[in-house]
This record gives structure tokens, C-alpha cells and sequence, in this order.
């Protein structure tokens, strides 16, 4: 069984920064892929952010140029580093780690979400 535990959300003023991080525990061999998404009132989930297990990351229009996201293979977290804050990044924030364990094939896992609000 593996577990996600997402921190780091919060209320911040436009222009401000937070720093959301994803930790994983549990029977974790190796952790595959590691994405970030959002969901904003009224809308449908988008993604944020991706890194592979290679470190190769790909974000969202809307984000790029201001967030970061990065992974720690030793500590079994992806973090996702936000500057320059909109309102319209006010939103819940899900990370979405494709775990392998010691006794299953990988599969994803969903954290609970964090509440981000960027107030104007």
C-alpha cells in the first residue's frame, strides 16, 4: 500500500510564492513518473506539471516560466515550486505519482489535494 501526503498549500497574495510538496510512503520500490494537477471551482482537473523518472519535466502553458517541479528519488517526493502567483492559479493541487512497489507492477496514486489561494 502506498501513501500520498501533499503540503505546502496555503493563501498567498498575487505576485508571492509557495512551495507544494508530495510525499510518498509505504512498500515503494521506485517512483515512475510524478505530475502535479489542479482543479480550480467550476472546472475540470488539468495538469500542471510532469517529471519523468529521467528528470524530464513538461508544464502547462499557463505555468511556464513560473513554476518549477522537481522530484528527490532519496526521499521519495516531488515538489512543485510556484513564484510570480495569479488568482487564476487559485485551485486545488493533486499530485499523481506512478509508484512501483515491491509487490505490484506500477500504479497510480492521488493525493488528497491542497488548497492554494492567490488573493488579488
Amino acid at each position: 500500500q502506498v501513501q500520498l501526503v501533499e503540503s505546502g498549500g496555503g493563501l498567498v497574495q498575487e505576485g508571492g510564492s509557495l512551495s507544494l510538496s508530495c510525499a510518498a510512503s509505504g512498500s515503494i520500490f521506485r517512483i515512475n513518473d510524478g505530475a502535479w494537477y489542479r482543479q480550480a471551482p467550476g472546472k475540470q482537473r488539468e495538469l500542471v506539471a510532469d517529471i519523468t523518472i529521467g528528470g524530464s519535466t513538461n508544464y502547462a502553458d499557463s505555468v511556464k516560466g513560473r513554476f518549477t517541479i522537481s522530484r528527490d528519488n532519496a526521499k521519495n517526493t516531488v515538489d512543485l515550486q510556484m513564484n510570480s502567483l495569479k488568482s487564476e492559479d487559485t485551485a486545488v493541487y493533486y499530485c499523481k505519482l506512478r509508484v512501483a512497489t515491491f509487490r505490484d507492477y506500477a500504479m497510480d496514486y492521488w493525493g488528497k489535494g491542497t488548497l492554494v489561494t492567490v488573493s488579488s
